[in-house]
């Protein structure tokens, strides 16, 4: 496996055949078999065509999921890279300061999403609230007319 492979991300407008095999291979080859079975439940040959093109890839009888594992722990490890001191006093300080602001914005980015959803909820029990009265007033209107 090259570096190059280890690292590949899914192309910028992809159609939805590529989005669907990036998918099943984010999540190993037990969901191209669930893929394949349901495909031959829905119409046989497109469950002939996920196992042909499984073969073909070598999805089916390759290392994938033990690629993926190792993939998982290098990302991993990488992560706690990021964090560790780099020697040099003023990029420690300088990367110190820049997770500190991207933090900051993360927060304030959050409670923005937040308001949006309490804004969001308010304006929906207001127009529940208006539904219901206006209901009520059309009864009391109709029942007073029927009375009348």
């Amino acid at each position: 496996m090259t570096a190059a492979s280890q690292h590949y991300t899914q192309p910028a407008n992809p159609g939805w055949l590529r989005r669907a095999e990036f998918w099943l291979d984010q999540r190993g080859k037990p969901a191209w078999i669930v893929a394949m079975i349901l495909g031959f439940m829905i119409f046989w040959p497109i469950g002939l065509a996920l196992l042909a093109y499984m073969i073909w890839s070598k999805r089916m009888f390759g290392k994938s999921c033990r690629n993926r594992h190792s993939n998982r722990h290098a990302a991993f490890q990488q992560g706690f890279n990021a964090m560790r001191p780099s020697g040099n006093a003023a990029f420690d300080a300088y990367k110190a300061d820049t997770l500190r602001r991207l933090e900051d914005e993360q927060k304030s980015f959050e409670d923005f999403l937040q308001r949006l959803r309490e804004a969001r909820d308010k304006a929906e029990f207001d127009q529940f609230m208006d539904d219901r009265d206006r209901k009520a007033r059309e009864e009391r209107e109709t029942g007073e007319i029927e009375n009348a």
